[in-house]
């Protein structure tokens, strides 16, 4: 795709001829609106934005892209760290308005719409008490998780958000429509689970339901960052074998400025774990017993509450205009020296929003065959998420360096990386995402599937 060109107007007026939904280009009302991103250091202006209602809208969109040699973004939730949904002059296929879920509570399925946010699909779910895997953030796009794989709160006990994926329906390069399943077109099924959008928009999810809540026993508990070596090593050995039903984040950050944190704590340097027991609240409460009485806690906000109500936890901590950036990696245990490397850093956090995420993975994403999907990393112990954050594009180069500087000090420990965290860092870093093996079985599908790389805005697996 030629990146620059802009698009010839009579191909937008036949496109407005069969398109249902609304096409913007700059200067129209709501165009600076629909160009935004998650991400507020990303400042893109495509030369159309197409939002689809429907199938027949993205087809029209793809055809009109290709028939004018168009450089597409396509977005979901627009959640993308390097914000690869949206793009410079070319076209921004839109699918925000495509927000339908049904769901199936005999069966436990739902079909989902590749628009829709987590907080979306939580709401219609949890209503019979059912979920899908999914992210820590509301206002993610279910879209893009799954297709990177799909880490979140209850992954331990049910596995990746792929690992509940059923079919895909999904929009090719050519503007085909196919569906993807264990038995239809299932080499595409293995690789849209982790593979991410390189091979065609995928327009509705369908997706296994599993027993979560309404209630959990879940939340952070705080303690000062003095104590973090302590804490981090008592963590190490608590978890250790623990069960399925139990997902902790440890965090490292300056005390968040939210109604729900003491004024005295605001701005110190604190440690976090945050929890969730997917499993009955009782024994949840007995589980996590220990984590809540170690050493002094200076804040405890882990009890029974909605499961709803904590999948919102972080959302006040990742609002829609801040400057994110991120580094990730993947490591095999959290040794001495990857935690004294971790407080060493956490230390030096200057930024109110900047942190440091370590998931704990393990438990059922582990138990599936490593070679089911696309996804690589099952068998890692932790997933680091390093943000370097800012609210405003004032100190932003700071918080990426601190970010970089961190990253590079645990290379030593890296062994993967978790594709949905990564930023545009290069083919090297995509192939470590998936490993060679896979790799090499990801561009053979890219070359069956998108030979001319029609779709490029992503963590791109070139065909060639």
């Amino acid at each position: 795709m030629s990146q620059g060109t802009r698009i010839d107007g009579r191909a937008v007026d036949e496109l407005q001829a069969s398109f249902r939904g609304g096409l913007f280009r700059p200067g129209d009302g709501g165009y600076d609106e629909h160009r935004k991103v998650w991400n507020g250091s990303i400042d893109r202006h495509p030369a159309l934005i197409a939002r689809c209602t429907g199938v027949a809208d993205i087809r029209a969109a793809v055809r009109c892209a290709r028939s004018q040699d168009l450089l597409v973004a396509v977005r979901g939730g627009g959640h993308s760290f390097p914000g690869l949904s949206v793009c410079d002059d070319g076209m921004l296929i839109d699918l925000g308005p495509m927000r339908g879920i049904r769901v199936d509570p005999e069966a436990r399925t739902a079909r989902v719409q590749a628009g829709v946010l987590l907080g979306e699909l939580d709401r219609e779910t949890q209503e019979f008490g059912l979920a899908v895997p999914s992210g820590i953030v509301t206002h993610t796009g279910v879209a893009g998780l799954t297709l990177g794989g799909g880490i979140g709160w209850v992954m331990r006990k049910y596995g990746l958000t792929i690992d509940q994926l059923l079919s895909v329906d999904l929009v090719t390069a050519d503007g085909d429509l196919v569906r993807a399943s264990e038995d239809q077109n299932a080499d595409l099924f293995w690789g849209v689970r982790g593979g991410g959008g390189n091979f065609g928009i995928v327009t509705e999810f369908e997706f296994r339901l599993n027993p979560v809540g309404p209630y959990v026993m879940a939340g952070p508990v705080f303690w000062s960052m003095d104590d973090a070596p302590q804490v981090l090593r008592f963590y190490r050995d608590w978890i250790a074998d623990c069960p399925d039903p139990l997902m902790t984040i440890a965090v490292e950050r300056r005390a968040p400025a939210l109604p729900i944190v003491p004024p005295e704590l605001v701005g110190k340097h604190v440690v976090a774990i945050a929890a969730c027991y997917a499993g009955p609240v009782e024994e949840g409460q007995r589980i996590l017993e220990p984590l809540k009485h170690f050493g002094s806690p200076v804040l405890d906000l882990c009890r029974p509450k909605p499961f709803l109500e904590h999948q919102k936890m972080f959302d006040a901590s990742f609002p829609h205009g801040w400057s994110y950036y991120v580094r990730s990696c993947d490591v095999a245990a959290l040794t001495d020296d990857v935690i004294d490397t971790t407080v060493e850093y956490g230390r030096r956090i200057t930024s109110p929003i900047t942190s440091l995420g370590l998931w704990q993975m393990g438990g059922a994403v582990g138990r599936v065959d490593d070679g089911a999907t696309a996804f690589n990393g099952r068998q890692t112990g932790f997933t680091f998420n390093i943000n370097g954050n800012s609210t405003t594009a004032a100190g932003f180069d700071a918080e990426r360096e601190w970010a970089r500087n961190l990253w590079s000090a645990l290379a030593p420990h890296h062994t993967s990386v978790y594709v949905n965290f990564l930023m545009e860092e290069g083919e090297d870093r995509v192939r470590q995402a998936y490993g060679a093996a896979k790799y090499d079985r990801l561009k053979a599908l890219k070359r069956k599937y998108d030979p001319t790389n029609f779709f490029t805005l992503n963590q791109n697996i070139k065909p060639d």
